[in-house]
């Protein structure tokens, strides 16, 4: 196999539109190390009198000089900084071999170079991998920043009268001289959904460039467009069966694609369906697959480890689980919450640092199974969706749920006061129109609340270009706005703050863009959520796996609460917060709140706390 230099790292820079570099050079050295963390090995800077850019490396195969960043080509015109992963670039290589294109490493950052220069920004349309990077032209002072499609990689830039800074955390810009004020706005979109949804920050001087979006910098101007959605393809006549075929090569061939690599690979396996099925896979491509899961002997509602165990057995897997108590996770949340920069209430994100940091300690890669929910309609609210579209049980769901969903009490840490928490979110979106509705199913605070909270009632949609005249347009916006802003940001913000590289199959565009094109009643009927990615695999995994619900882990920030951290909330969080006096929040709102949470009936206050303590911590970090 050849050997390949990969770029998992962390990237940054300045381009200037209209006069020589003036700040000073300290300024991208800090930048680069706040990304140590993503790239540990180098540290590499480029520099004109127009444009800065830096690079820190993950070196995970070769770790010669060569294939250190920025690189320039021979000429010495372009030169890129590249995060990220070509899956095809052996076959792009070629191309461009053929095309006169000399090469002199085995890098996929030198065959993004090369297309480049080849293709100029047509060159996004020919790569199969996730990425963000950045290629100035020093002869015309010109630049081309991207992301991947589904944003997979992150990346931030701050648009100023002078330039243009960019990085793959928004702490690496903040060492730039940029203003640093809040977006209401988006203040709200995060007490909304636990996040800020691209294009938006938590800064109105930032913004995250949005997936399968470009940035070119010409003749002093500076210009953003799409280059890629999630679009249906023509609807495929492909029957059921032949689909199913269609559906396993797609996945075999880019489970094979991200297993090129020649250090320890392994695959997480948490029990569930999806990373069931990519471990499966895994393991029929490479005999010494190792598998990695986490089980939680505290929390027996959600302890999913025997599942993994008996899916690690059946696939002959070199299994790992590592046991993580309720004190392990406390334990870590000081870490957790120092690494976040920018507000991110997202509470699994704390086991995924720790299955991160302990997958870490054995392999440098790992494959997972996000992207399939979103992707093969695998969450509760797709159930609801497709019901409530169906004329004759919407009124049958208002009748039946209207009434009830008072009589329960609502909470996260318990089997009937979660039903009353989903009774009770069902029945808040079932008279809205389609639009409305999956987004106050996506949510995570009520409107009103959010208003009496930030004394601002200014909550941007974050959806664009949908229509929501078919069920596909609700698996459009899990892409647009879960997806990208959740479960991917999770993902490279805990894997990368452990040095470790995730990869996600679900997410090959090609295989992405045929299951858009299957019918709707393959992916999901009134029995059956991921019918067509369950039933192509059933026959190879425990039956079992399939016959259960599924449960997400809920970490236990409710015990927390009412135990070790409830003189913290009530002398840091529901008083004496620096945000109420700087007027960002209300204080009558964050004492009704402290009321609720400690009533013995939180429901969502939980959550709800949860948000308020990362963005407070972010505060005090960054702000003060």
């Amino acid at each position: 196999m050849s050997q390949k230099e990969i770029s998992v790292c962390g990237i940054t820079g300045y381009i200037s539109l209209n006069k020589p570099l003036s700040h000073k050079k300290e300024l991208l050295s800090n930048a680069v190390k706040t990304l140590s963390k993503r790239g540990p090995d180098n540290i590499g800077i480029f520099r004109d009198e127009n444009c800065e850019l830096g690079h820190a490396r993950l070196s995970i195969i070769d770790t010669s000089s060569d294939a250190n960043q920025p690189m320039e080509d021979d000429s010495k015109q372009f030169v890129i900084v590249f995060n990220g992963e070509l899956y095809n670039f052996k076959e792009l290589k070629k191309e461009l071999q053929n095309k006169g294109h000399e090469f002199k490493t085995n890098s996929d950052t030198e065959v993004i170079l090369h297309s480049y220069m080849q293709y100029k920004e047509k060159c996004v349309d020919y790569f199969n991998g996730f990425f963000a990077f950045c290629i100035y032209d020093k002869l015309t002072n010109s630049c081309f920043i991207a992301r991947d499609r589904f944003g997979i990689k992150p990346l931030y830039y701050s648009k100023t009268n002078d330039g243009l800074y960019f990085g793959s955390e928004l702490k690496a810009i903040l060492h730039y001289p940029i203003e640093k004020n809040i977006d209401k706005k988006a203040l709200n979109l995060y007490f909304r959904h636990n996040y800020i949804p691209a294009p938006y920050t938590i800064l109105s001087s930032c913004k995250k460039l949005l997936p399968g979006e470009c940035i070119t910098i010409k003749n002093k101007e500076i210009t953003f467009y799409k280059y890629y959605s999630v679009k249906e393809s023509k609807p495929c006549a492909d029957d059921y069966d032949k689909a199913q075929k269609k559906i396993k090569q797609l996945l075999y061939d880019s489970v094979e694609k991200r297993m090129i690599a020649d250090v320890p690979l392994g695959t997480f396996l948490s029990g569930g369906v999806d990373s069931s099925i990519i471990s499966l896979v895994a393991s029929r491509i490479s005999k010494d697959i190792n598998t990695f899961s986490i089980g939680f002997p505290d929390e027996p509602l959600f302890d999913e480890s025997k599942y993994a165990n008996l899916v690690a057995k059946h696939i002959c897997s070199k299994h790992h689980t590592f046991e993580v108590t309720n004190k392990d996770l406390f334990n870590n949340l000081e870490e957790i919450l120092d690494y976040i920069d920018e507000p991110f209430a997202d509470s699994s994100a704390i086991n995924v640092y720790l299955l991160s940091k302990k997958t870490k300690e054995n392999v440098t890669v790992s494959l997972s199974g996000d992207g399939a929910d979103e992707l093969f309609t695998g969450y509760n609210k797709h159930d609801a969706l497709f019901f409530a579209d169906q004329k004759n049980y919407k009124t049958t769901l208002l009748k039946t749920f209207g009434a009830t969903s008072t009589l329960f009490p609502s909470s996260r840490n318990s089997k009937i006061g979660n039903l009353g928490r989903k009774l009770k979110k069902l029945n808040s979106g079932l008279q809205l129109n389609k639009e409305d509705r999956y987004l106050q199913w996506a949510a995570f605070m009520d409107k009103n609340q959010i208003k009496e909270l930030t004394n601002n009632n200014e909550i941007p949609n974050p959806l664009y270009n949908i229509d929501f005249t078919d069920f596909s347009d609700y698996l459009k916006a899990d892409f647009q706005l879960v997806l990208t802003n959740d479960m991917l940001k999770k993902v490279d913000l805990m894997s990368m703050g452990n040095s470790l590289e995730v990869r996600t199959p679900f997410l090959d565009h090609n295989l992405v863009e045929y299951v858009f094109s299957l019918p709707t009643n393959y992916k999901i009927d009134s029995k059956n959520k991921k019918k067509i990615l369950k039933d192509t695999f059933k026959a190879e995994l425990p039956e079992n796996l399939f016959d259960r619900k599924k449960h997400g882990f809920e970490v236990p920030l409710e015990k927390w609460f009412q135990n070790e951290l409830k003189t913290y909330l009530k002398e840091k969080i529901f008083n004496n917060n620096p945000l109420v006096k700087q007027g960002y929040l209300n204080q009558d709102e964050l004492s009704k709140m402290e009321q609720k949470l400690f009533s013995g009936n939180s429901g969502e206050t939980v959550l709800h706390t949860w948000a308020l303590i990362v963005l407070e911590n972010w505060f005090r970090k960054y702000m003060m």
